[in-house]
């Protein structure tokens, strides 16, 4: 008769925790080989256990889904999500390095970017930059963007720099695809635009400009007196009542692609 082996898994003389033996004791072979079917032996220390009221310590700060704008008037990041299932529409009354600087981050958060532009020369770079429209941005004649096929999965920002009086669409917002409309001045068809859009962001405009935004968006007369001196890479961003004045600042690879900050293309 073979006599079963002390200490082996199922044998007469195995221990467990419960009855004083150790992982050495219950989870290993004679050879110090661990045993199939019991996974890795965890810590077996007290400094791994963590008081119930001291859990909240281990909470993360994770702030808002979407693209880092830049930073509030208090240094904090600011927010725009514009991957959403619901359709949004974005109005920018600004410079062409703002709106590329949003569409290089948004490209980065796994969004593809479709350009739709009167001025491809302007776009080349970041295209170039991005391996050729194969990584995620892609650019297009104006009325030329095809159907983007937008998903949870791959969501979609559409950016028309189509000048003053951008002409309609062929591809609108959506599930999952945003639109923003950017606009280098203040147009005749710009109030129609503002009224639509769920977001809307100001850059430095003339004073006539300025009042007149004030009377289509119900600005104050601080917002309104600070329109024509805000310095270059500062937005001002209006969603329902909320108003709040982001500056941008470019990383170290968006300054080597697009430059600095500036309100004038």
């Amino acid at each position: 008769m073979t006599t079963p082996t002390t200490g082996t898994v199922g044998g007469p003389s195995a221990r467990g925790p419960a009855d004083g033996g150790g992982p050495s004791a219950d989870r290993r072979g004679p050879a110090g080989r661990l045993l199939g079917g019991f996974g890795l032996i965890g810590p077996r220390h007290g400094r791994h256990v963590l008081p119930v009221d001291q859990v909240d310590e281990l909470a993360l700060p994770i702030g808002d889904d979407g693209v880092i704008a830049g930073v509030d008037g208090e240094g904090r990041p600011a927010v725009l999500g514009v991957n959403r299932p619901t359709p949004y529409d974005v109005v920018l009354i600004g410079g062409l390095w703002t709106a590329q600087v949003l569409a290089l981050r948004a490209a980065a958060t796994g969004a593809r970017v479709a350009v739709e532009t009167g001025r491809p020369q302007a776009w080349l770079q970041m295209v170039h930059a991005m391996g050729g429209g194969q990584n995620g941005l892609a650019v297009y004649d104006v009325g030329r963007v095809p159907p983007q096929g937008a998903s949870a999965g791959t969501p979609v920002l559409v950016v028309r720099d189509c000048g003053m009086r951008p002409p309609r669409g062929r591809v609108v917002s959506g599930p999952w695809q945003s639109v923003l409309t950017l606009l280098p001045y203040l147009s005749p068809v710009a109030p129609g635009l503002l009224r639509r859009a769920r977001l809307a962001g100001i850059q430095r405009v003339s004073p006539d400009e300025a009042a007149e935004l004030g009377r289509v968006m119900g600005l104050s007369r601080a917002e309104v007196e600070s329109l024509p001196t805000l310095a270059d890479g500062v937005t001002l961003w209006c969603a329902d009542g909320d108003r709040e004045y982001v500056t941008t600042r470019p990383t170290d690879a968006e300054t080597g692609l697009l430059g600095t900050p500036r309100r004038m293309d």
